[in-house]
């Protein structure tokens, strides 16, 4: 079963009505856990809404940083995209990119994680 962090009621009709959902502030409770449990220590960095916010993963190495963002993927389910671009970047370059998604979205949660090879601790369709 795949958790979808972003809530709006308990299915999601883009994607035959089937998907479950969780409120964004237990999922981000959630992979901050098994980040930790996984040795790849996490912090909340912005609180969205609790309920209905969508989510942006910082993934960080020594001098490297990778940004995802939620999307959906042509069969409806949730899947993350490299937000920044394929490769990764500077600190400068995510944060401009941080700050205009929160212009966009102001419920947004911002979590992140130490990951010296920039994948996510939790499991993830990255795009």
């Amino acid at each position: 079963m795949s958790l979808d962090p972003r809530a709006g009621g308990a299915t999601d009709p883009r994607a035959g009505g089937a998907t479950p959902r969780i409120k964004a502030g237990i999922w981000v409770s959630l992979a901050l856990r098994m980040g930790n449990a996984d040795g790849r220590y996490g912090a909340v960095i912005r609180k969205g809404d609790p309920d209905a916010g969508g989510v942006l993963v910082v993934l960080r190495s020594d001098k490297q940083v990778s940004v995802l963002s939620q999307v959906r993927s042509g069969e409806g389910e949730l899947a993350w995209m490299r937000a920044t671009g394929a490769g990764p970047v500077d600190d400068e370059t995510a944060d401009a990119y941080i700050a205009r998604q929160v212009k966009f979205d102001p419920d947004l949660w911002v979590i992140e994680f130490e990951a010296p090879d920039l994948l996510p601790p939790f499991e993830a369709k990255v795009l």
